[in-house]
């Protein structure tokens, strides 16, 4: 399985994100005195598809499957494509303050520690459906890990389409993910221009 080994802090300074996005809380510093050339629109689209594919871990293969799934379906491609990887169980674990970063969602979620309607599933990539319910594991409930989550993250605001009560180990999916869901700044017509060339 390939990985991603790429120092955090140091890509979001070269992609223009801010740590808090994957939920880290170290802000990069920008130099003032550093000039860069004017990008090319090919650069801004390049940028935009690093961008996020960088922010949900997903790499170049399965992010143009993402991309080919979300043009077959009817409506704007880039919103499509945003739902789609929205809707990861990775991410909606990440989305419930289940873990402190979408990376070690996907850590939790490969070693078996949630059910999706009461089946364990340890697929990051497994597409959450309306009316799912995503709950962590009764063995792990028991954790320090997830106790202490629970209390850091226990009162953090989900998104609308996630319908989850404070202190549970469960949350239910009441909706689809909107535009309006997502939490940093994306130009994704920028990603459908660079992948309908």
């Amino acid at each position: 399985m390939a990985k991603n080994t790429q120092p955090i802090l140091k890509r979001c300074k070269t992609l223009g994100i801010s740590p808090a996005v994957l939920g880290y809380s170290k802000e990069t510093k920008r130099n003032p005195k550093q000039s860069r050339r004017k990008q090319s629109e090919y650069g801004m689209q390049l940028t935009e598809k690093q961008k996020v594919k960088f922010i949900y871990g997903v790499l170049e293969k399965q992010f143009r499957k993402y991309y080919e799934k979300a043009e077959k379906k009817q409506g704007i491609t880039g919103e499509i494509l945003l739902q789609e990887l929205e809707r990861r169980l990775d991410n909606t674990v990440y989305r419930m303050g289940f873990a402190n970063t979408r990376r070690e969602a996907r850590q939790l979620v490969s070693h078996a520690h949630f059910t999706v309607n009461g089946k364990r599933v340890n697929i990051a990539s497994y597409q959450v459906k309306l009316g799912d319910v995503v709950a962590v594991c009764e063995k792990s409930r028991t954790s320090t890990k997830f106790k202490t989550l629970l209390e850091e993250n226990g009162k953090k605001a989900c998104p609308k389409w996630i319908e989850k009560a404070n202190d549970s180990f469960e949350g239910k999916i009441v909706a689809m993910p909107a535009r309006d869901d997502i939490d940093y700044e994306v130009a994704e017509h920028l990603i459908v221009e660079l992948y309908s060339k």
